[in-house]
């Protein structure tokens, strides 16, 4: 069952590179906290109780709920249009992506260490790769935003590998960092907002102190 939520959130990757609208980011960012709480459920079988609970509300309050509704709180604050305004045709992001995907494939090969689950490093890898490569790629700096949230998925993928072993340190690490990231980023939005009505990355040139 775990493997086929990975596989899921896998194809979301694949959907978001080829997604014109912030909604549609939006929704797959809910539909992977969603599928990081079910991979936790799944996952920490070795944990005690408070520590699973604490992980678990961590993934869908913040993850599936909050930061997705502060983000699109966000996007209405400052009247951002909702296309999603890539350099790149969707057709060409969608190769990109899926290249990131075999890559990851392929270094997994080379992994010989009994230790690391290669299902989990394959899907950290390559949500990691495009997180970043939504970054450079979208114009929006509120894309950038949720290219940066899809990256810290991709570190509690990875996480989920040790979770077992030291869940509270790695869990409340990545819950504290997407919390102060998206706020210092919201904060930032709504004071620039009535300078630029659709922020764009190549508008901050123009700004001045």
């Amino acid at each position: 069952m775990t493997d086929i939520l990975l596989m899921v959130l896998v194809m979301s990757l694949l959907y978001m590179s080829i997604a014109n609208r912030l909604s549609t980011y939006l929704r797959i960012l809910v539909l992977q906290g969603f599928i990081l709480f079910g991979a936790t459920y799944l996952t920490l079988t070795n944990v005690n109780t408070v520590n699973l609970l604490l992980i678990m509300l961590e993934t869908i309050v913040f993850k599936a709920i909050a930061v997705p509704w502060f983000v699109n709180y966000v996007i209405k604050r400052n009247n951002i249009t909702r296309e999603a305004e890539p350099y790149l045709p969707y057709f060409v992001s969608l190769i990109i992506v899926t290249l990131i995907i075999v890559s990851a494939f392929i270094l997994s090969s080379y992994i010989i260490d009994k230790n690391i689950d290669k299902t989990y490093f394959v899907v950290a890898l390559s949500t990691l790769f495009t997180g970043l490569y939504l970054i450079v790629s979208r114009k929006k700096i509120i894309t950038h935003v949720m290219g940066y949230l899809v990256i810290e998925n991709g570190v509690f993928v990875l996480s989920l590998a040790v979770g077992n072993e030291m869940p509270m340190l790695v869990n409340l690490g990545i819950m504290l960092d997407i919390f102060a990231s998206v706020l210092i980023l919201g904060i930032f939005f709504n004071k620039i907002g009535d300078v630029l009505k659709d922020p764009d990355v190549n508008l901050l040139r123009n700004l001045k102190d």
